[in-house]
């Protein structure tokens, strides 16, 4: 199976599955507990239905749209994503460029393994930057003004991972950071050496925007237990208001899924909100971010820029998204799969097929512009 034979999410799922070794795979693969908000989040998009307009005139079609102050020329984005490195030596890097390419934002994350500052000297497309809030509150300012340094264009404190969540496969296969596996992980690196060679003949795996603060060489230290232990659960409102005055520029909330949330979210001053379910990673059973979607944007959609992320494989469900009114959406193992696959063309043909999918269901929808969907073109079975 070559790069050339992917054509959907899943073919991408399967050639990772192929060339990955099994702990690394099921990292990027699993969710928490039962993993039943896992497959909620892409089921959620199945009880939609599209009802398409015809004879419209779609010759030309405009996906561009304007969040958080960011022009993009699609309503996709590629969002943070933790430890990139292991999964392909290129890492970030690749994912910022095939971004680019089209015109749309990045995130980098706290856990991420290229610099921000690398990134954005490279790229000039909308950057954004991850924040977890740890109990050292020092480190925390230190983060924020890097960042600000560095000239990110959108603060992204994620909320749903004040402690890590029971990602089960991950316990069973010993994946950790830096590798302490089982015999049976240790086993699933052995037959796949392509991986190993990559990984060895390239720079050696780290955590810039971590380690000038955070030890992580000194014992083995799963993601779990990184949550756990480093970040802080006492984290309040008034805490994230104060990195908002603090910050002073575009300020988003990712994983904010209730009414109320939303609204502190608008009174503190954010400019977006993410709704998320961390990709079914942290609480199984929690709500799937599209299943929530019109309620929030009924609540604060004319006050603050509403995006949200979580099972997202096809084109329709972006403009299912769009037309519930989120202003875009966030991608994560959707460019994952074929980054850990293929690098930087992996992620480029990922995110082209997708661009084309949905120029082909745009123009079935009878819509030339993002501003004509709307939720006259959906009803829910």
């Amino acid at each position: 199976m070559r790069l050339s034979h992917c054509h959907n999410f899943h073919d991408f799922r399967e050639l990772a599955r192929r060339r990955l070794p099994g702990p690394i795979f099921d990292y990027i693969d699993g969710g928490a507990d039962d993993e039943a908000t896992l497959r909620q989040n892409t089921a959620s998009f199945e009880r939609c239905d599209l009802v398409p307009n015809v004879l419209r005139g779609v010759e030309n079609v405009d996906l561009s749209v304007t969040v958080m102050g960011q022009k993009l020329a699609t309503p996709f984005y590629c969002s943070p994503t933790a430890l990139q490195r292991l999964f392909h030596h290129q890492g970030e890097r690749a994912v910022a460029a095939a971004a680019s390419k089209f015109g749309t934002m990045f995130g980098v994350s706290s856990l991420g393994t290229v610099s921000l500052e690398e990134l954005r000297k490279a790229y000039a497309t909308p950057q954004v930057y991850q924040f977890y809030f740890h109990r050292d509150r020092g480190l925390n300012t230190a983060m924020m003004q890097r960042a600000k340094q560095a000239g990110v264009d959108v603060m992204m404190l994620t909320v749903d991972s004040i402690t890590g969540g029971n990602r089960e496969r991950d316990l069973r296969t010993g994946f950790s950071i830096p590798f302490r596996l089982t015999l049976g992980g240790m086993l699933q690196f052995a037959i796949k050496p392509a991986w190993a060679i990559n990984y060895v003949t390239h720079e050696s795996f780290k955590l810039p925007q971590l380690d000038e603060h955070v030890d992580m060489g000194g014992g083995t230290m799963s993601i779990g237990r990184y949550f756990t232990e480093m970040l802080d659960p006492a984290m309040t409102w008034d805490d994230v208001a104060q990195m908002v005055r603090q910050w002073n520029g575009q300020f988003c909330l990712k994983g904010v899924m209730s009414v109320d949330d939303a609204k502190r979210a608008v009174e503190i001053g954010c400019t977006g909100i993410i709704l998320s379910n961390h990709g079914g990673r942290q609480l199984d059973g929690s709500r799937a971010a599209f299943d929530q979607l019109a309620e929030i944007v009924d609540a604060v959609g004319d006050r603050i820029d509403v995006m949200m992320d979580g099972g997202i494989k096809r084109g329709s469900h972006v403009l299912k998204a769009l037309s519930l009114g989120a202003k875009a959406v966030g991608l994560g193992r959707f460019y994952l799969y074929p980054l850990a696959s293929a690098g930087q063309a992996g992620v480029e043909r990922a995110l082209g097929l997708l661009q084309a999918e949905l120029v082909r269901d745009m123009r079935l929808m009878g819509c030339s512009s993002i501003s004509q969907l709307s939720r006259a073109n959906l009803r829910f079975r």
